[in-house]
C-alpha cells in the first residue's frame, strides 16, 4: 500500500538502507589488530584486564568513553527520515 507519490516498497527500501548504514557503522567501529599497552590518545596505561576483555583495544576507558559520547552526539538524528531530506 503506497501513499502519495511514493512507489510501492519505498518505505521498506528506506528502512533497509537505514539498517545497512547502521550495520556498516557498527562494523567500522570494531577493534582490529593487537591490543596496545598505552592509550593512543593520552598515553595512559591500558590495564591488562581491559586488553584481555576487549581484543584490539587502542584507547583507555576514559578516552573510549569520550569517543563514544562524541559519536552518540553525531548520530542522534535520522538523516534519511528528516523533513529536510524529503523536501530536496
Amino acid at each position: 500500500m503506497a501513499g502519495g507519490w511514493a512507489r510501492d516498497g519505498a518505505v521498506q527500501d528506506q528502512i533497509d538502507a537505514s539498517v545497512e548504514d547502521a550495520v556498516e557503522l557498527a562494523r567500522s567501529r570494531l577493534n582490529v589488530g593487537e591490543s596496545l599497552t598505552q592509550c593512543e590518545e593520552c598515553d595512559g596505561d591500558i590495564p591488562e584486564a581491559r586488553r584481555k576483555a576487549v581484543p584490539g583495544v587502542h584507547l583507555c576507558i576514559s578516552c573510549q568513553s569520550a569517543l563514544e559520547e562524541e559519536q552518540a552526539d553525531s548520530t542522534s538524528s535520522n538523516r534519511r527520515g528528516s523533513k529536510d531530506s524529503q523536501l530536496r
